[in-house]
């Protein structure tokens, strides 16, 4: 079993920055390919961000393109999410996601997932 806690989450005003970690546990987590995704309230969970099991490939939503940034460090066993220029829209809980699948570098659906964490709150003030 795999275990993910995410934090970091909190109120930020507009244009400020806060960066989100995710610690992992169970298994070993440079198999895994990782993902941040987020659902606001009456939204459906959307992607965010996801990174290779070695780091060397990333991609994001148009909605954070620029703004965030998703790195990882496999020897702590924690996956990041700098978030930067936030916007009211950004308000929403995050989440953290595992990957066991090795047949492309990441993945962007939630069912291509088999971990999640809690989630952690992002408040985004006007």
């Amino acid at each position: 079993q795999v275990q993910l806690v995410e934090s970091g989450g909190g109120l930020v005003q507009a244009g400020g920055s806060l960066r989100l970690s995710c610690a992992t546990s169970g298994r070993t987590f440079s198999r895994y390919a990782m993902g941040w995704f987020r659902q606001a309230p009456g939204k459906e969970r959307e992607f965010v961000a996801a990174i290779s099991w070695s780091g060397g490939r990333t991609y994001y939503a148009d909605s954070v393109k620029g703004r965030f940034t998703i790195s990882r460090d496999n020897a702590k066993n924690t996956v990041y999410l700098q978030m930067n220029s936030l916007k009211p829209e950004d308000t929403a809980v995050y989440y953290c996601a595992a990957s066991l699948r090795r047949n492309r570098d990441f993945y962007i659906l939630p069912g291509e997932y088999d971990y999640w964490g809690q989630g952690t709150q992002i408040t985004v003030s006007s």
